[in-house]
């Protein structure tokens, strides 16, 4: 049995900037920061309150004020992006190919249940996913390989048969520490770095690429 688990954000839809924009905005405006947005792009990886700590320091804010800003920061990112949201060129096709093939499916994503929910209702691809981990369900964010792990055991498939779809070096990473390959997304994230991960199968800007389309047929 194969598998095939995707991130979400920046790999299934083409969002990252918006969460960034999200992000700047209230580091600045709320709480008094002057981060460019350059600064602020780097940092887009892992749970929402690591990122908070990242840029602010483990002792800014307690646990309950990160939660607050965490979901303030995703009803922001939602408001912003709910008229651009559509999957990748292509991955609609493919989810429907590999689910006739009887391949099975996953999501693994740092990204809060509301906003995997947000993304799996509205555009009614839930049914292909036998799997959702979240940030919620995991201690130890990407690189570390737990969201792999965990998605991969709850399909019930080892880890040495399921190929990751994603869009940062640190979660090809993650792909890697789970002993897993990886395919790239390269919308948020160039080809070069990348070039340290031995694990990398193919580039593409979407999944329309004849590289990821023979994916399926290969397997």
């Amino acid at each position: 049995m194969k598998a095939f688990l995707f991130d979400l954000n920046g790999t299934m839809i083409h969002d990252m900037d918006y969460h960034t924009d999200a992000w700047h905005h209230i580091f600045n405006h709320e709480l008094g920061g002057s981060f460019t947005r350059e600064e602020v792009k780097p940092q887009m990886y892992g749970k929402n309150q690591e990122v908070l700590v990242r840029m602010f320091g483990p002792n800014r804010f307690t646990a309950a004020e990160m939660d607050e800003l965490a979901f303030r920061k995703e009803q922001r990112y939602q408001q912003e992006f709910r008229p651009h949201l559509a999957l990748l060129p292509g991955l609609a096709e493919f989810l429907e190919r590999a689910h006739q093939q009887g391949i099975l499916m996953a999501i693994g994503s740092a990204a809060i249940p509301f906003n995997i929910d947000f993304v799996l209702d509205t555009l009614g691809i839930r049914r292909y996913f036998g799997a959702v981990v979240s940030a919620d369900d995991v201690t130890l964010s990407k690189p570390h390989p737990e969201t792999f792990l965990k998605a991969a055991a709850q399909l019930g498939v080892a880890p040495e048969d399921c190929i990751v779809f994603e869009d940062v070096p640190k979660g090809a990473e993650a792909a890697l520490h789970a002993g897993m390959k990886a395919v790239i997304l390269t919308t948020t994230h160039e080809q070069h770095e990348f070039m340290h991960l031995p694990n990398i199968l193919h580039f593409a800007a979407d999944f329309r690429a004849e590289a990821i389309e023979s994916i399926i047929d290969n397997i």
